[in-house]
């Protein structure tokens, strides 16, 4: 799932770019969902900076990277890496 605080259009527009097939929800206010998950926002225009979470099945927090800036995002690389060593440890 994304969490965006692009309008419909910009939010529909990456989905189409990117060929998401998860969903991205938009429309949300920046500084509403710094306060309720944390991370970085930038003053003008606002908007959050990159925050990544992968979850257990539980939903409890496995990793969690937040950006202050340009750098430090989670990629699907690392993402998928963690769930299957994860998967594999599970047994």
């Amino acid at each position: 799932m994304a969490l965006s605080v692009d309008s419909e259009q910009d939010a529909q527009k990456t989905v189409d770019r990117h060929k998401l097939t998860y969903p991205v929800l938009y429309g949300l206010d920046a500084r509403e969902t710094m306060e309720t998950i944390g991370g970085y926002i930038n003053e003008e225009p606002p908007f959050l900076h990159p925050s990544g979470f992968i979850l257990r099945p539980d939903g409890t927090i496995v990793q969690l990277v937040q950006s202050s800036g340009p750098i430090g995002r989670l990629v699907a690389n690392d993402t998928v890496g963690v769930i299957r060593y994860l998967q594999v440890k599970s047994g």
